[in-house]
């Protein structure tokens, strides 16, 4: 498999491996010396098949809702698996925040289903209207064409393979993040 790494803060890969490409830029939604676009990134490192299904995995420390907000429907559409760290979940309750990430969020649920939440606990959570929210959580989404809709729900948070990220303490989501309501 080809991986395909962009990051500006770092100057090179810690190592040399033939299946990896790594870009110096950070996504972005626009393009200049040092940022460019996930459409742009996509572009350049596929010249062989720009029609095969992709991957995608970003923990871009906020930057991943300008990214997801300008990325066209046709490259969201290849990605079979998206895996994202989302960062700020803690201004849910900020009216301005919310109408900026909902449509991205209701963008992403038209043709992915979540199958997977972990929250980080690197950062903590807060508790706001008696929902505890994860500041940073890791969203696993699957293509819909490559699921049923009626596949069993989860019965069983969190799951086995579950692992924190640092020492703090341990952040279990509430039912509601997780489990189907009749």
């Amino acid at each position: 498999m080809k991986v395909f790494l962009a990051d500006a803060s770092v100057d090179e890969l810690p190592v040399e491996h033939p299946g990896l490409s790594f870009t110096k830029k950070f996504l972005a939604c626009w393009e200049d010396d040092t940022h460019t676009t996930l459409d742009a990134w996509v572009d350049s490192t596929q010249a062989d098949d720009r029609k095969a299904d992709l991957m995608l995995q970003m923990d871009i420390e906020g930057a991943e809702y300008q990214v997801l907000a300008s990325v066209s429907d046709a490259l969201l559409s290849r990605f079979r698996i998206i895996i994202i760290e989302f960062h700020h979940l803690d201004h849910l309750w900020n009216q301005g925040f919310l109408y900026l990430v909902a449509p991205i969020f209701k963008r992403l649920l038209r043709s992915h289903y979540c199958v997977h939440l972990h929250p980080n606990n690197c950062c903590g959570s807060i508790v706001r209207g008696g929902l505890e929210i994860p500041r940073i959580m890791e969203f696993t989404f699957l293509r819909k064409d490559r699921v049923s809709a009626a596949a069993s729900p989860l019965h069983r948070f969190p799951h086995p393979l579950d692992v924190d990220n640092t020492s703090r303490p341990q952040l279990v989501l509430p039912e509601c993040w997780w489990k189907p309501t009749l």
